[in-house]
């Protein structure tokens, strides 16, 4: 497995861990349209080390895959450190830890936004990790603390870093609110002036005018996107355009992208899987577009790939038809 170094820097944007949606197929089509560097689904250590049946398709790769960084979660650091060193036995370089996850599931296990609730345990998985995988491998990928009264982001970072950490990612809002709220770009900020290391903001971030904007507020290295890359991952082709005032290549159609996303869930996922994921995945595509109401409704009933096909022609012959009246 061929893994390069990891980019930093404000050209460089990157695909946030997603669960559910992060596989490799939508890896490979971020990476196509500009993604610098992409994330797998968040994996659970045990789940690794007991060899649940889930967990290994979420670690299914190839060699334009890279480079590729594993999200583990945990809150043990012999699990996480071993799922480390396992992994780093299977040609994975680089690793995220998962301090930021904050639904239920994942945090009433300790794991996930939970672990800065408990610092001292957080550093003793990040030690483990760090042992495991090397020194500036691993991530942390982390919220401002648990809830408003207990915003500890600063100083576990200053301390993650003493301790060998990479990078640090900041979604810059606490477990409790989740995603309501404003992301506090000012906490990106300090957190950027405090550390040598790279640090990348999350959250917020639906448009690449969103990314370019928190770049300059806050003097990140570079953005993570998540949200906006799952409504449309033309982001990160309109983050480097943006960038550098030029366009990279010629931009596809939401019909293109569709297909694209199609081939790639084709070559790299069973038909049934990829059928369920289509499902939410063109909605989201051509949410904005005409008739998108009644494509959604035969998409949800479609059953297989020329039918998919199909139904892609007649809506391309709809749009044609529309803009010529």
């Amino acid at each position: 497995m061929i893994q390069r170094n990891l980019p930093f820097s404000p050209n460089a944007p990157w695909l946030a861990p997603l669960a559910g949606w992060s596989d490799l197929p939508f890896r490979l089509l971020c990476r196509q349209l500009g993604a610098a560097v992409c994330c797998t689904e968040m994996i659970s250590a045990k789940g690794l080390l007991y060899q649940s049946s889930g967990t290994m398709p979420l670690l299914q790769t190839c060699l334009d895959d890279s480079p590729l960084v594993v999200q583990l979660f945990g809150s043990e650091a012999s699990c996480m450190g071993e799922a480390a060193s396992k992994l780093k036995e299977s040609g994975f370089s680089f690793f995220d830890c998962n301090m930021g996850c904050s639904v239920p599931k994942v945090a009433k296990t300790g794991s996930g936004s939970a672990m800065m609730r408990h610092p001292e345990n957080a550093f003793r998985v990040a030690e483990a990790l760090i042992a495991a995988a090397g020194r500036k491998k691993v991530g942390f990928k982390m919220r401002l603390g648990w809830d408003g009264s207990s915003e500890n982001w600063l100083e576990i970072a200053r301390t993650l870093e003493q301790l060998g950490a990479g990078w640090i990612t900041l979604h810059p809002r606490t477990a409790v609110q989740g995603f309501s709220g404003i992301a506090k770009r000012q906490a990106l900020r300090e957190l950027k002036q405090a550390l040598r290391i790279p640090v990348i903001a999350s959250g917020d971030l639906f448009f690449a005018q969103d990314g370019l904007s928190c770049i300059y507020e806050t003097g990140v290295d570079t953005v993570m996107y998540a949200r906006g890359a799952l409504n449309d991952p033309r982001i990160f082709m309109a983050h480097r355009s943006l960038l550098s005032g030029i366009s990279c290549k010629p931009v596809p159609n939401t019909l293109d992208l569709i297909r694209k996303h199609v081939s790639l869930m084709k070559t790299f996922s069973a038909e049934t899987v990829s059928l369920l994921k289509l499902r939410t995945v063109i909605p989201r595509y051509i949410r904005d577009s005409e008739g998108s109401k009644q494509l959604r409704m035969r998409v949800i009933q479609c059953s297989d790939w020329e039918e998919l096909e199909t139904i892609l022609l007649e809506y391309e012959d709809f749009l044609g038809s529309c803009h010529t009246t």
